[in-house]
């Protein structure tokens, strides 16, 4: 990541001083963000380091342009620039991933998975309505057509990933917008082993028959076996849906190869582009040429003006993941993880599934009489950032939880290897033994208070410097 350190210092140097004249606290506030990336132990499964250039490229006038429409079709006149832009980009995805298609318009992972349901059901439900109807567009449908095709689409159904099983919220949960839109039945894993039971989602399938059979997950440690997916999709009539934002990193550097590679089997796939992947944060859209007519309307039909600057940056995030060294980083992010996963079972903690194969870690921290809260909190005391995560069957629900969510994405980006992850699994392991609940008035344990034993913290803190110090971030970069 050192990408002529004294350049582009000079570069945010200057920037910085161009903001600062304006909104000085805003200046402040991205030192400091720089500040304490540099001086933490980022273990968030979902969070990584995007390079300078990615950086750089998102803060161009590009960002001032309305470009609507799709390439060479848009609603604003001005979008030549535009056009190259989003061209060379959906050419390094469709290259990086083996896709017949690419859409890199979306603004998050949200987004991408709406332009998904949204466009498998324009593919399934509108145009056979249009085609029966003899009309071109929803346009030319009278009032008492459009009410009844309104409600085909309200009645159609998804089957996705249980939330405490590993799945996400846009995978049917009822407090999101796809488990409204949509009869949703969730599928979890088995009771004993963590794993998804293919067997028992074969035998939901067919009772439920779902329209879109979703794959993909948040916090699944282990790979997905995407022919067997597309096998059951195919038995009960559903198009297969892979949300690959977790992942797309591993995908995209030859990790998951085969049967968990996503983009052979599935329809349409989307993601977004950081995470593992190191980009700008947003998300795209592969799929199908059968499907690519219908996720090409993802403005309007869901998204307004694309960020020309966000899909400029992505442009260069997938050029990057197309270089050589990217397939090292993706294959040491899940050596790492299971390095950090044997050190913290060899330490006595208690892992979702046993261990990974991926590149992420789900902790049941409920063994040390902890809340996933409690967990998360004291280890950010410590200098150690992570998320708390539900694990399946939680008895503390999705707010407090039982399990703690981490991952060597960011990590492994700062150089961490097998010996540094082995001192952080010591030193995760060193606060959690060292954190009681604090109980309430009623004298039960709470679910959010919590203690550290003395010098604890900071002692921890003290050694998470000296892998961060070995392992600097932006090396060269000086504001």
């Amino acid at each position: 990541m050192a990408d002529s350190a004294s350049t582009v210092s000079q570069i945010y140097a200057q920037t910085l001083g161009v903001i600062e004249a304006v909104e000085p606290r805003i200046a402040g506030a991205i030192r400091s963000e720089l500040t304490d990336q540099r001086g933490s132990l980022k273990l968030i499964a979902s969070e990584n380091y995007a390079s300078l250039p990615v950086l750089l490229t998102m803060g161009s006038w590009l960002s001032d342009k309305y470009a609507e429409g799709t390439i060479g079709h848009r609603f604003y006149a001005g979008c030549q620039n535009v056009d190259t832009v989003e061209s060379v980009a959906s050419e390094h995805a469709r290259e990086l991933f083996g896709a017949e298609y690419a859409y890199v318009q979306p603004h998050s992972g949200i987004d991408a998975n709406l332009v998904a349901y949204w466009s498998i059901l324009a593919h399934r439900i509108e145009s056979p309505t249009l085609e029966r109807l003899g009309a071109k567009t929803v346009n030319d449908l009278s009032e008492e057509d459009w009410e009844a095709l309104r409600a085909t689409f309200n009645q159609q159904r998804v089957m996705g990933m249980s939330l405490d099983a590993g799945g996400h919220l846009t995978h049917g949960f009822r407090h999101n917008i796809s488990g409204k839109m949509f009869r949703q039945h969730s599928y979890g894993t088995n009771p004993e082993t963590g794993l998804i039971d293919y067997d028992k989602l074969l035998a939901d399938a067919r009772e439920f028959k779902p329209l879109i059979l979703v794959a993909g997950y948040s916090a699944y440690p282990r790979r997905v076996n995407f022919a067997r997916m597309r096998e059951i999709a195919d038995e009960v009539g559903a198009t297969l849906f892979v949300d690959m934002a977790h992942f797309a990193g591993l995908v995209a550097g030859k990790v998951f190869t085969g049967e968990e590679n996503p983009v052979p089997y599935a329809h349409v796939v989307a993601s977004t582009t950081h995470k593992s992947l190191r980009g700008p944060r947003g998300g795209f859209v592969l799929a199908t040429n059968e499907y690519a007519p219908s996720v090409d309307r993802g403005c309007p039909m869901v998204l307004g003006g694309p960020l020309s600057h966000v899909m400029a940056a992505k442009a260069v995030a997938f050029a990057e993941a197309r270089q050589q060294g990217f397939q090292s980083y993706a294959q040491a992010v899940a050596d790492n993880a299971k390095v950090l996963a044997e050190g913290l079972l060899k330490r006595g903690v208690t892992l979702v599934t046993g261990g990974t194969d991926n590149h992420l870690v789900l902790l049941d921290v409920s063994s040390f009489g902890l809340t996933g809260r409690q967990a998360e909190s004291a280890l950010l005391d410590s200098g150690v950032v992570t998320n708390r995560n539900s694990v399946p069957n939680d008895p503390n629900g999705a707010w407090y939880t039982s399990g703690v969510r981490i991952g060597t994405p960011a990590l492994t980006s700062r150089g961490f290897g097998a010996a540094e992850f082995d001192q952080v699994a010591e030193l995760i392991t060193g606060v959690l033994k060292a954190t009681s609940p604090l109980t309430t008035a009623a004298g039960t344990p709470g679910k959010a208070k919590y203690t550290i034993a003395d010098g604890v913290a900071e002692r921890t803190q003290a050694a998470a410097n000296e892998l961060l110090d070995a392992n600097p971030l932006y090396p060269g970069l000086e504001l």
